[in-house]
């Protein structure tokens, strides 16, 4: 049997992964009475006159929302809601597991931004943080930009938990090269959700690559490099070329790979050979997180010269896993009581994973999934960052 098939049978004897349990006592007349009515009116009242309070008489302030419309599971694609739902409860499992905090799963028969955000913000005050999960682009951008004023923070993790774990992974490895992040040519294949995010960190706002984390990036989709004016470019594809390719550079994928210094795969599987890595300078490092088939082999990729290989896959040494962020980071907004994540909090995610493998090498640029460490210094880290920000109730 394989892990798929082990994997159907264990979903069919558990019926699911997660469950609810009440955390007091209801066994006498007495505990009814405390719990439930009539002493419940009490903290009902208290929510009224102060709704502040329900961060600490109820759940509001451990618990985050997993919320999808099931359009873009990863592997499987447009599976709908009620098919996203194994998914779903799989992320509340790894919220409880790795950060303690309780996650519910909300799959929505909805498609339209409007029908989503209305949705959103009418479940809100049940919740201290929505996750946004397997929406597809570009509808998550504009669902997640609406969503910002709803006085809890929103985070699609498909973006930035990805963008967090893969930027802390190349200052890692290029730590171990010797090299200077400023003086990077990197390639993004892959312009949809991780893509923006990943450029979004590489490329600050401000005046074009002046400032940039990494002194060059270019983003390619299908057609080629994102370049500014290109034919039939969506709104989106339009910001992130002017944004990171003001001078119009135009091309293929392989013409981008032309002496990069960094691959970052977050597109589909099968994209390169070892050709494509001997395009590029000497010693590059590939990061090929397509699931789950990598952009390219990692044994393949060695072989072609590349100094450091990371994929999405944990049979393989540095698993690029938003398991490494998205525990830590709504822990750490939760504690803060935070209203929205901020740029800052989402960069002290990356500097407390940078700082989690002090002396990082080829093989080991992140640390493993099960480090459980790793939530409490990145939740110390953006909790932190948000009392600065000065985003906390």
């Amino acid at each position: 049997m394989d892990i798929y098939e082990r994997s159907l049978a264990r979903h069919r004897e558990t019926q699911g992964k997660i469950e609810v349990r009440s955390r007091m006592r209801l066994e006498s007349q007495e505990d009814l009475s405390v719990a439930y009515t009539p002493g419940v009116a009490r903290p009902s009242e208290a929510i009224a006159e102060d709704p502040g309070a329900a961060w600490d008489l109820t759940w509001k302030g451990r618990t985050v929302a997993v919320v999808s419309d099931g359009s873009a599971v990863l592997g499987l694609g447009d599976i709908g809601p009620m098919a996203a739902l194994p998914v779903m409860e799989g992320k509340a499992a790894l919220f409880r597991e790795f950060a303690g905090v309780d996650a519910v799963p909300v799959v929505l028969d909805a498609r339209e931004p409007d029908e989503i955000v209305s949705v959103v913000k009418a479940i809100a005050p049940s919740y201290g943080g929505i996750n946004l999960e397997d929406i597809s682009a570009p509808r998550a951008f504009e669902i997640e930009d609406r969503l910002q004023d709803i006085g809890i923070p929103v985070l699609h993790d498909d973006q930035h938990g990805t963008a967090i774990v893969l930027v802390a992974a190349m200052r890692n490895a290029v730590k171990v090269l010797g090299r200077d992040m400023t003086d990077l040519k990197v390639v993004i294949s892959g312009a949809g959700a991780a893509g923006r995010a990943i450029a979004h960190l590489m490329v600050p706002e401000g005046d074009q690559n002046r400032g940039a984390a990494v002194g060059q990036v270019r983003i390619c989709d299908s057609r080629g490099i994102l370049a500014p004016g290109r034919d039939r470019q969506d709104d989106v594809k339009e910001t992130l070329a002017r944004r990171t390719n003001p001078d119009g550079e135009t091309g293929s994928l392989r013409d981008a790979l032309e002496g990069a210094h960094v691959f970052v795969g977050v597109s589909r599987g099968g994209l390169l050979n070892g050709d494509d890595v001997r395009r590029m300078a000497s010693k590059p490092v590939i990061l090929a997180m397509a699931n789950p088939i990598p952009e390219i082999d990692p044994a393949a990729a060695v072989v072609a010269g590349a100094a450091i290989v990371g994929t999405g896959r944990s049979d393989y040494p540095n698993q690029v896993n938003n398991v490494l962020a998205f525990p830590g980071l709504f822990r750490g907004a939760l504690a803060a009581r935070a209203t929205r994540f901020t740029d800052s909090m989402k960069q002290a995610a990356i500097d407390a994973l940078v700082g989690c493998i002090p002396e990082p090498t080829r093989g080991r640029i992140l640390p493993e999934a099960f480090d459980r460490s790793v939530p409490v210094k990145v939740a110390q880290a953006v909790e932190a960052a948000a009392r600065e920000a000065g985003v906390c109730y």
